[in-house]
């Protein structure tokens, strides 16, 4: 009988802690952030259909979008969270860990039933996106790194006050209208209590930056 590890192995990623030369105030696992990010992309997706219909050739699919989210940081599992320091120092090392990525999937999708390892390579590798659904996604990453900086700083730590500084400018400068959006009317609820967002439509929350 023929066995199949991959799901086994992905369901490790709640072991890989991202920002690892961060002093974090908590751990954040590659799985959780795979989760939000899928969150983040599918709602992107909305946005972009239903307010930025007008800048696509055709409409973005939420759905595909947040599974491929979901698989976004999957090769980590092979290759462990590099920090970004070290993953941007040059294009030569970028481009390198770009080439383990892509190594990274293929094998991954090895330990697959060859029925289906190839519509699970596009996930692996977000070759199932778009262009426009590629962004999205990349714009949706970014967000979560941000949200997490934002949660560091409201826990009272300066450690990642660097690093948000870095998410907002790449996040502006992606020129991507749907975080945009995200960014003015729903990132600031990231900084309410428990008590503001169980009343979200109570006036003295309105005006809040």
């Amino acid at each position: 009988m023929k066995l199949y590890p991959f799901n086994a192995l992905l369901a490790r990623m709640k072991y890989i802690a991202r920002w690892g030369l961060m002093r974090s105030s908590r751990t954040e696992s590659v799985s959780e952030h795979t989760a939000d990010t899928a969150i983040l992309a599918h709602t992107l997706c909305l946005i972009a259909n239903k307010h930025f219909a007008h800048l696509h050739t055709v409409p973005v699919r939420p759905e595909t979008v947040a599974v491929a989210a979901l698989y976004h940081d999957a090769g980590e599992i092979m290759t462990g969270d590099l920090p970004t320091p070290v993953k941007y120092k040059n294009e030569p090392l970028l481009t390198a860990f770009k080439e383990l990525e892509r190594d990274a999937a293929q094998t991954l999708c090895t330990l697959l039933p060859p029925e289906i390892s190839g519509e699970m390579h596009g996930y692996l590798t977000g070759e199932c996106l778009t262009p426009d659904e590629q962004k999205l996604l990349k714009a949706a990453d970014r967000l979560s790194a941000l949200i997490k900086c934002i949660d560091e700083e409201q826990a009272g730590s300066r450690e990642f006050l660097g690093a948000k500084k870095q998410q907002s400018e790449a996040l502006r400068a992606m020129q991507c209208p749907e975080a945009e959006y995200f960014m003015k009317h729903m990132l600031p609820c990231y900084r309410w209590t428990l008590d503001e967002l169980s009343a979200p439509y109570a006036q003295e929350y309105q005006n809040m930056d």
